[in-house]
């Protein structure tokens, strides 16, 4: 049989990416050694997190009695269902659930606007410690939606297999946004006019679940403690009405192309650290592409980041644990803390990886790197030249705002079986997370050059 001019083609390819495999696997275990010594300095330094573990176990008190009281239960779930507000609330209370409301529609358009608004927060009180590992976590949701039409991902999934992707990643994005937000900017009006508004949580379809944490909140500014809670409230929230929902898991969970996201460690949560640079975070004339180029040329790249790896999302215990991890990584830490501060600070959220690694990613697809070796372009060196990076396109870009469904009203607080989750969260040492990252995404090139490959012999 003639060998046809694609064939020839195709075995040098298969043998420069075959080649690759060995560098491949050298610079996997050159990473996890220097991983460990980044590690170790990272977590040096330790911030307290003010743990108390008598309010810890008051909440667990109360939550259990609550559970317990069934009838006291069901009229709390009678109210989620079928809040009552307008005959019960005073004239200020009707204005404050109006502007909550409104300001929560407003900035729940898009994850570009959710993540803004969880850092406005954050700013505005820094002692609501959840905001801010909000945002980050948002940042990587934005991220990973982009990947989905980027210049590597978009080769290994199928059209309809990135939709339903997409739309479960902004549906968990969203549902989260919906719930947190709210109780977010109740705090904002109690600090305002000086007395707790928490009373007005159920007008929001809150969990009872989180009323105790508010209460003592209120009182102490226990920062860990929420924290702790809203992680618990949050992914509760998102687990019968996403994880657990047919669409779904029939849709995502269970499909092959969600399952390569744990096979690769492409569902990482990285945190990018930059060093403190004061004149770009005190700057608001420069554009984010002209504060790029000027991180660039001066050298200002997030060459650290630290993050973990979330290895089953469908599991709800996984998540909880997932999510204490992140939070005392990014506050158990100083060095952690303030490098991340800085990235949240100067860089602003587009959804593209070129925010973090300008060097190895672009958002400009005219000017990006399109070549069915992709992998072995990473090999050749740390940083690619302009004009030869990976697309990582702006969200608005690829992705379209998602029309609002509606909400499932109903509490997820039925019982004791979340009460155990309310524990100290434990500092993780291993978070140094750069050379991981750069080994996940040349995983990725590698599939998607095999892919390539494969389709171009037939």
């Amino acid at each position: 049989m003639p060998v046809t001019s694609a064939q020839r083609t195709l075995v040098p390819a298969w043998i420069r990416i075959m080649s690759a495999l060995p560098k491949t696997a050298a610079e996997v275990a050159r990473g996890k050694a220097a991983g460990w010594k980044a590690s170790r300095q990272l977590t040096r330094r330790r911030r307290p997190l003010d743990w108390k573990e008598t309010s810890a176990q008051s909440i667990r008190d109360q939550l259990d009695r609550m559970a317990g009281d069934i009838g006291r239960m069901r009229e709390m779930r009678n109210h989620l269902a079928y809040p009552r507000d307008t005959n019960a609330r005073s004239q200020e209370e009707q204005d404050i659930l109006h502007t909550i409301r409104t300001r929560t529609r407003e900035a729940n358009s898009s994850n570009i606007t959710r993540t803004k608004a969880y850092y406005d927060c954050y700013r505005e009180y820094p002692e609501l410690h959840w905001s801010f590992l909000a945002h980050m976590v948002s940042r990587n949701a934005g991220w990973n939606m982009s990947d989905l039409k980027g210049g590597l991902m978009s080769d290994l999934m199928e059209p309809s297999a990135r939709e339903d992707l997409y739309r479960m990643l902004e549906r968990c994005n969203a549902l989260i946004f919906q719930d947190a937000y709210p109780q977010l900017l109740l705090y904002s009006h109690s600090r305002r006019l000086g007395r707790s508004l928490f009373h007005l949580l159920p007008s929001f379809g809150v969990s009872a679940f989180m009323s105790p944490f508010w209460d003592r909140f209120w009182i102490e500014r226990d920062s860990a403690l929420l924290a702790i809670g809203l992680i618990i409230n949050e992914q509760n929230y998102i687990e019968g009405r996403v994880v657990q929902n047919g669409y779904y898991q029939s849709r995502v969970l269970r499909k092959k192309a969600f399952s390569m996201h744990s096979k690769f460690q492409m569902n990482q949560v990285v945190f990018p650290m930059l060093p403190h640079i004061p004149e770009l975070e005190a700057d608001v004339f420069h554009t984010p592409e002209e504060k790029s180029r000027i991180r660039e040329s001066a050298g200002y790249a997030a060459d650290s980041m630290v993050g973990l790896i979330l290895e089953q999302f469908s599991s709800l215990n996984e998540r909880i644990a997932f999510g204490k991890a992140l939070y005392a990584t990014l506050f158990g830490y100083e060095d952690v803390l303030s490098g991340v501060h800085s990235f949240a600070s100067v860089v602003e959220h587009r959804g593209s990886r070129s925010e973090y690694w300008p060097q190895l990613f672009t958002h400009d697809k005219k000017n990006a790197l399109n070549s069915p070796l992709e992998s072995v372009e990473l090999m050749k060196q740390e940083w690619l030249p302009g004009g030869r990076r990976l697309y990582s396109p702006l969200l608005h870009d690829v992705w379209h705002d998602l029309y609002s469904e509606p909400i499932p009203r109903y509490d997820w607080f039925k019982n004791e079986d979340a009460i155990h989750y309310v524990s100290r969260p434990r500092r993780p040492l291993m978070i140094e997370m750069t050379h991981a990252h750069r080994n996940a995404l040349q995983k990725t090139a590698l599939t998607h050059d095999v892919g390539r490959a494969v389709t171009s012999t037939y």
